[in-house]
């Protein structure tokens, strides 16, 4: 079996947001740049399970982006992909992303294909149904556990309210989070395997754009709390009246 696992790469949760050039672009000075959580967590983990109930399976992994996103794949490597495949674009437009590896897993012929539930960046959680639209495949979301038998897959996934457990065929797309595998970390073999595994740059195929990004704005600072004394229980229900407004 084939599996395509999709890599992206995002700012650490840590790091401190700002904007320039008019707020149009994320200033990225001294940021620490990971493999988006629930990439690497939850879908290539996940690849790596099924690996390691079947060693004849084959894990490649396919990301968007300059040079600059050589040291997360080779990471995503270390933990356990056998090769890479970066698309040689600065990743914006989603469609544009999805085009990409879209074009990457039709020559491929890869019976499963990973994605996270979103990065967390922007939290946009589009790349994988359109995937599986441009390949004509099928596509289950929000996977929380993935069981496969022979071409059968079993997955189960989050609703509002509740589960739901899906069967399918391959091929097929899963976006992963939560639930579908536990985080690991490259161990030394790993990491020094990671150095000769082969990481193929590829150009990007030609595609329109249909969005751009206009600004990006900060969330409003928050407001100061507010301390009501017990002997005024009445300024208390003011305040949530009049300005919490909750009720």
């Amino acid at each position: 079996m084939k599996i395509l696992v999709c890599i992206s790469k995002t700012p650490d949760t840590t790091a401190k947001i700002a904007f320039d050039d008019n707020n149009t672009k994320f200033a990225t000075a001294g940021v620490q740049w990971i493999i988006n959580p629930y990439d690497e967590w939850y879908a290539l983990v996940r690849a790596i399970e099924l690996k390691e109930a079947d060693p004849s399976t084959v894990i490649h992994l396919v990301n968007v982006g300059g040079s600059e996103n050589d040291a997360i794949i080779r990471k995503a490597l270390a933990l356990g992909g056998d090769e890479a495949i970066r698309i040689n674009k600065d990743a914006t437009d989603p469609f544009d992303i999805a085009t990409q590896i879209a074009t990457v897993a039709k020559a491929g012929g890869y019976d499963l294909i990973f994605t996270g539930k979103e990065t967390i960046d922007y939290n946009n959680g589009s790349i994988g149904g359109m995937v599986a639209e441009l390949l004509d495949m099928p596509y289950i979301a929000h996977a929380i556990k993935f069981t496969l038998q022979g071409t059968t897959v079993t997955v189960e996934r989050e609703i509002e309210g509740g589960e739901e457990t899906d069967e399918c065929q391959l091929p097929l797309v899963v976006s992963c989070q939560q639930g579908m595998a536990e985080a690991r970390i490259p161990n030394m073999k790993g990491i020094m395997g990671a150095r000769t595994k082969p990481l193929k740059v590829q150009e990007p195929a030609p595609v329109d754009t249909y969005t751009s990004i206009s600004a990006f704005e900060l969330p409003p600072a928050k407001a100061g709390v507010k301390l009501v004394s017990a002997d005024t229980p009445e300024e208390l229900v003011r305040l949530l009246h009049e300005e919490a407004r909750v009720f």
